[in-house]
């Protein structure tokens, strides 16, 4: 039976369930908007370009809450500049994640009882590729069942044979334009990983070590490393230091070797560390480096890439570095060269992922002169070419870029875009290209050319996402984004977690800025962490990790939405719990059980004494409704997106439901509930703009909300147009 009221033609189903049965509805109506072409950019009337290319998830393992939470924030905003008849393109792609998934297939080659010493690089290479892909098929298919309604006929993944092209030609101009070097450095080396680290991959942690006094002959020394004094090329004192004069005129004697080595001042000394005398370490401390760059000593290294003693007296060879350390303690104090030992706490540097420690270690490698990039980015975001909404964000990238350092791009690691430089083996020249095998050396014509056999650093390359996607959408041949990068760059929006501000969202503007001369987006939104109900960070190791995708199947993907968004201000960190999840799912229900209501009342038997004029009741909820659409419209376009879910909310639960509704029942003779028109007519004109100003948010059940009670002319709710209400003056 079909009834029309106030314009809106509302079929009445044959079996209308209590509650929405998530599980029977999504997979089908994704499925339906995906094959219709509804995530395709395509402009209505009026419509501007609008573009968020997704932070890609990395492909070596299942998305987590955090995950979650990017998908929602920026799915909302897709949907409401899609409903707004803006052109919108949300582009989808997988990283390759370098060192974290090497990390990743290690752990399982380890629970094989194997190792990646097993194994020869292209056999190696090619075992992580094949399991990337079939863990970017899972990860793709998680994103679908959270909703994202992102144009897959555009997804790309970080080693497309056309991204690593584009790369390569940006490592090339970096080189043509005298900004990439190749040079020896303190590096961050983690032996676990095999690979130097970036400073931002690195965590400082405080711990208590033995701070161990040594006799250096004419001067003592207190070091927490005693196993690298033989790569002590120094011993540097303050130039405040009291007797200074007769110390600089003699020289130090390193312990169990007899070598002597000058003293020498310098103001880098910690004239308050130990006993004021500093033994100067070039090979594997970076303050000591600067140190012997400075006064022209030698740099020697006694670790080596696997952790072990080298270049040391024989007792010692071959001995993992905390082995060696007792061992030499041990000696030291037979030869009565330990003076003494007290304990120190102190900051040390360990691999972010596994919390072992770091060791620095002087090596070649390659690196970008950043200042250069850091000063345009500077001046784009002083010039509002990139606004940061939340200006705490602004204030640290701007004194981040102010102090930046020299960028270390090249990993000892197989996975990864290989460095396409070749070093000729005679004359030791290095022929940076663009990927091809150069012919010959370009200093001696040798022919016998090597290529590096260092990776990228995932960043370098996804530091190029941007421009990178939409280049390489522009030159496929088979796709429909021929003006990809013309219409959408640069990008609308880049939306992240704030813990990855300083490894890719700065970095993207620093590359952006210098590869197409514009900022690659024009505003950029950062989210918080999600951490358990106590405020810890979730973790699977810490067994307070919440898998979204178990979630969904427990409550739906609606729920899951709502919650993430819910309860504080994007930016910040959120507390998450199951809990959290059940109520959102309520509110599903409670949408549901609404639209059951106005259907089941909508006959025309019962409205027939209906009266016509609208009621004081009604004529409220419509100022009502214009009110939260206008208020819900400003903290969208703000990013305020948990006052848009909470005003919303609100509205529909209690005002909508438990006001309006409550107040315009009736009852027949027989004690039937009815509602009468206009009141009918107009609660389905409120709840037909409730379902539209909350898919954004709940896209699966306000959709099958829609598509039951046949609202509108188009079949999908995701193709109308967003609730337009006039500001009254």
């Amino acid at each position: 039976m079909f009834f029309r009221g106030g314009g809106i033609m509302v079929m009445m189903p044959k079996q209308f369930p209590k509650n929405f049965e998530s599980s029977k509805y999504e997979t089908k109506i994704y499925r339906q908007w995906e094959r219709s072409g509804s995530f395709r950019p395509v402009s209505k009337k009026d419509g501007s370009p609008f573009c968020i290319i997704m932070p890609p998830p990395n492909a070596n393992e299942s998305l987590h809450a955090g995950h979650a939470r990017f998908v929602t924030i920026e799915d909302v905003l897709i949907r409401y500049h899609r409903m707004k008849g803006d052109k919108t393109l949300w582009l989808p792609g997988a990283d390759h994640a370098g060192i974290e998934t090497q990390y990743v297939f290690e752990k399982k080659l380890a629970k094989e009882g194997k190792s990646r010493f097993d194994f020869d690089r292209e056999t190696l290479y090619r075992m992580i590729w094949d399991y990337v892909a079939a863990n970017r098929g899972d990860m793709e298919n998680q994103l679908r069942a959270l909703g994202a309604s992102c144009d897959w006929e555009r997804n790309t993944f970080t080693l497309d044979r056309k991204i690593i092209a584009l790369v390569y030609r940006t490592f090339l101009q970096l080189h043509r334009d005298g900004l990439l070097y190749r040079g020896k450095r303190i590096v961050n080396y983690c032996p676990r990983c095999g690979t130097n680290l970036s400073q931002l991959e690195v965590d400082s942690v405080e711990r208590t070590d033995t701070l161990y006094y040594l006799d250096y002959g004419p001067v003592k020394i207190a070091t927490t490393r005693p196993e690298t004094i033989f790569a002590d090329v120094a011993v540097a004192i303050h130039p405040t230091s009291k007797g200074k004069q007769d110390l600089l005129e003699q020289q130090a004697i390193i312990p169990l070797t007899g070598k002597r080595i000058p003293i020498i001042e310098d103001s880098l000394v910690d004239p308050l560390f130990g006993t004021g005398a500093l033994k100067i370490t070039p090979g594997h401390d970076a303050i000591d480096f600067a140190v012997g760059k400075k006064h022209n000593l030698e740099a020697i290294t006694v670790i080596d890439g696997a952790g072990r003693m080298t270049n040391v007296p024989d007792a010692y060879k071959g001995m993992k570095a905390d082995q060696a350390r007792a061992a030499v303690v041990g000696d030291l104090e037979k030869s009565g060269l330990l003076l003494k030992t007290e304990p120190i706490t102190h900051v040390v540097g360990v691999c972010y992922k596994h919390q072992s420690l770091i060791e620095p270690m002087l090596s070649e490698q390659w690196f970008i002169k950043m200042k250069p990039l850091a000063e345009k980015a500077m001046k784009a975001i002083k010039n509002k070419e990139v606004v940061f909404p939340v200006r705490r964000f602004e204030k640290i990238s701007y004194h981040w870029l102010k102090n930046i350092e020299d960028w270390n791009i090249s990993r000892q690691i197989v996975w990864g875009m290989r460095i396409p430089a070749w070093q000729c083996a005679h004359c030791q020249e290095w022929i940076v290209t663009d990927g091809k095998k150069p012919v010959r050396c370009v200093s001696c014509k040798g022919a016998d050319l090597h290529q590096d056999t260092d990776t990228f650093d995932t960043w370098f390359s996804s530091g190029q996402w941007p421009f990178a996607t939409l280049l390489t959408q522009s030159l496929s041949k088979s796709k429909p984004s021929s003006n990809d990068f013309k219409q959408f760059y640069p990008t609308s929006v880049m939306e992240t977690g704030y813990d990855i501000l300083f490894f890719w969202v700065l970095r993207m503007i620093m590359i952006g800025l210098y590869s197409t001369g514009k900022v690659p987006f024009k505003t950029v939104v950062l989210h918080g962490l999600v951490r358990d109900i106590r405020g810890v960070k979730m973790s699977k190791s810490k067994g307070n990790a919440i898998n979204p995708l178990e979630m969904i199947g427990r409550y739906g993907a609606d729920a899951l939405r709502m919650s993430l968004v819910w309860g504080g201000l994007i930016e910040n960190d959120i507390n998450f719990d199951e809990q959290k999840i059940k109520g959102q799912r309520n509110f599903a229900n409670k949408i549901w059980n609404i639209g059951r209501l106005l259907a089941i009342n909508t006959d025309d038997s019962k409205t027939r004494a209906a009266v016509r004029n609208k009621t004081v009741h009604d004529r409220r909820i419509m100022k009502q409704l214009a009110v939260t659409v206008q208020t819900a419209t400003r903290a969208i376009e703000s990013y305020k997106l948990n006052i848009a879910a909470e005003i919303l909310y609100e509205f529909v639960w209690h005002q909508f439901a438990d006001v309006y509704l409550e107040s315009i029942k009736k009852k027949t003779e027989t004690g039937e509930v009815y509602i009468p028109q206009p009141s009918l007519g107009i609660a389905h004109s409120v709840f037909r703009d409730i379902l539209k100003a909350l898919h954004p948010f709940m896209p699966f059940v306000t959709e099958a909300m829609w598509q039951r009670m046949s609202y509108g002319k188009k079949t999908m709710l995701i193709a109308e147009s967003w609730p337009k209400y006039k500001t009254k003056s």
